[in-house]
């Protein structure tokens, strides 16, 4: 209690500087101990914030900290609705797969937690919660013991006073001698703290070094962890794009042609077969067909429906105009026109032949060269094309009104102009190749179609027809210019056209007809005739 009261004795004097403070560090040391303390801040705080980047429970065993990482539980999900879904399901095979690769990242994970656990934070941790709070603490005890040292040295210095003016020498001397004794305790433990001190200050000053490790340590342990999560994720990875590749239902519309066949095994595109066999059935003396647009709703519909790969389309024949338009949407979506971009300039080429039958031939010669896929779809298509015309008396839809309408939905340029240049330019051309294609059906295609090539449709009842359109009987006639089998009207009606002999008014009814089929509502008829007239 004494020294206690001769400590803070002393501390009143040296603040209200009566007495004299003695410094026992030196410049280095002190120096060394504004450094400490800040060392011991920054680590105890970037300790913290490290704990919290941890998922898993600090302190915990293997084990329980891998149940608890939230990618576990991630993990389990995914397997858990993988098995759910089934193996019929796109999603539940890759649920399955990618939980067992979220499980595996769970385990890295796990392993890097508790690496840097051990060789990171423990360290960091002993840092600043043990060791310079240690040597702090023996800071403080060394300011104990010099304030001791000082109040001892001042009441020494004190009683020497007393003896020179005082009368009972003999007394105050032996109490100055008492005590000196007491000074030079002071002073010895204060030597022997100093002496602890400054040697685990300098201890600590050449470790700063490996105290700096750690941080080095944290990154080669965060890009160990980072190269093993990759070589689980690449390993995982072919797997889950193999199975994403091999899935054949897939959307049709807007896929390429080859991808959706090989996709589905088949050799007519489904959204070709399917309304066409639902044409076939209830569309055929529909009038307009191709020309009147469908309802929005029910198309978009009915695309879906053909993009889910279903047959169940019953409630689609009742609309024939949407199933119309639902074949228009696929062939213009295509990535690439049925009677392809590589084609283009040699289709212009051919239907710009002026003789007739010569113009015939080369557009034989092109078609002949469409890839197999392309002139398989094709053929197809356009059998039932002709089909449909064979009823125009009652459909209104002649080999020329089909062409105008569906043409620009079968072969069109890479890059196309404005609306009007493509109304005047390119779609004109194309409409001279569809529509003596259209009309000649069994000569470019001589062999017999079955509709129903993939056997998912029922067949529609063939009705008697006495009114056969077809300009031939492929069976019996080898393959001549169909031109040479026209009567004279015929010719007389070719001359005319290549003359330019055209009525203006059915010509911008052509235009008007052609634009609808690509842009529905985009140009009156009136618009059609001036761009037309300027042209």
């Amino acid at each position: 209690m004494k020294k206690q009261f001769n400590r803070m004795k002393q501390l009143a004097n040296q603040t209200v500087g009566r007495a004299e403070k003695t410094e026992v560090l030196s410049d280095d040391l002190l120096q060394i101990e504004r450094r400490m303390e800040l060392v011991r801040v920054v680590s105890h705080n970037t300790h913290k914030r490290m704990v919290s980047c941890l998922q898993g429970h600090i302190g915990a065993d293997a084990e329980k900290r891998h149940k608890k990482l939230p990618l576990t539980a991630l993990s389990q999900a995914m397997v858990e609705g993988g098995n759910q879904l089934g193996e019929d399901s796109l999603i539940g095979k890759m649920m399955e797969v990618c939980g067992e690769a979220e499980n595996r990242l769970a385990a890295e994970l796990m392993q890097h937690e508790l690496q840097i656990e051990k060789d990171v934070l423990d360290p960091l941790s002993q840092l600043a919660e043990v060791d310079i709070p240690n040597i702090l603490k023996q800071r403080k005890q060394l300011a104990k013991l010099v304030l001791d040292y000082d109040s001892a040295r001042a009441r020494w210095l004190q009683a020497t006073k007393s003896i020179i003016s005082g009368t009972n020498t003999q007394a105050l001397t032996a109490k100055a001698d008492l005590l000196k004794e007491e000074v030079d305790e002071a002073m010895n433990k204060m030597e022997l703290c100093k002496d602890q001190l400054a040697a685990d200050m300098y201890s600590f000053f050449s470790k700063e070094g490996d105290y700096a490790h750690y941080f080095i340590t944290l990154l080669e342990a965060q890009a160990d962890y980072h190269r093993k999560s990759l070589t689980v994720l690449e390993s995982v990875l072919p797997t889950v794009q193999a199975q994403q590749d091999s899935w054949t239902e897939k959307p049709a519309f807007g896929t390429g042609l080859d991808d959706h066949l090989k996709r589905s095994g088949r050799e007519i595109a489904l959204p070709i077969e399917a309304c066409i066999m639902m044409l076939l059935e209830t569309g055929m003396k529909e009038e307009g067909l191709f020309r009147i647009a469908a309802g929005a709703s029910k198309l978009k519909k009915l695309k879906a429906a053909l993009d889910c790969s279903t047959s169940q389309l019953e409630e689609f024949y009742s609309d024939p105009h949407a199933v119309a338009g639902a074949l228009k949407s696929y062939l213009r979506e295509l990535p690439e026109p049925l009677m392809t971009y590589q084609l283009y300039d040699d289709w212009i080429q051919a239907s710009s032949v002026s003789d007739p039958d010569k113009r015939l031939q080369a557009l034989w010669v092109v078609c002949d060269q469409l890839p197999k896929n392309n002139k398989t779809n094709l053929r197809y298509l356009v059998k039932f094309l002709a089909k449909l015309a064979q009823d125009s008396e009652v459909n209104k839809m002649t080999p020329s009104n089909i062409a105008i309408v569906l043409g620009p939905n079968l072969l069109w340029a890479k890059t196309e102009g404005s609306l009007a240049e493509m109304a005047a330019a390119t779609s004109v051309h194309v409409v001279a190749i569809v529509e003596p294609i259209i009309q000649h059906a069994d000569w470019f295609f001589p062999e017999d179609v079955d509709f129903n090539v993939s056997g998912m449709f029922v067949m529609p009842t063939p009705a008697s027809n006495h009114n056969n359109h077809s300009d031939y009987d492929s069976s019996t006639i080898e393959r001549k210019r169909p031109g040479s089998m026209l009567g004279p009207d015929a010719d007389a009606a070719r001359k005319e056209k290549r003359d330019g002999n055209v009525n203006m008014t059915n010509v911008g009814s052509f235009l008007w007809m052609m634009l609808v089929s690509v842009h529905p509502g985009s140009l009156s008829f009136a618009s059609c005739k001036l761009i037309l007239k300027h042209s």
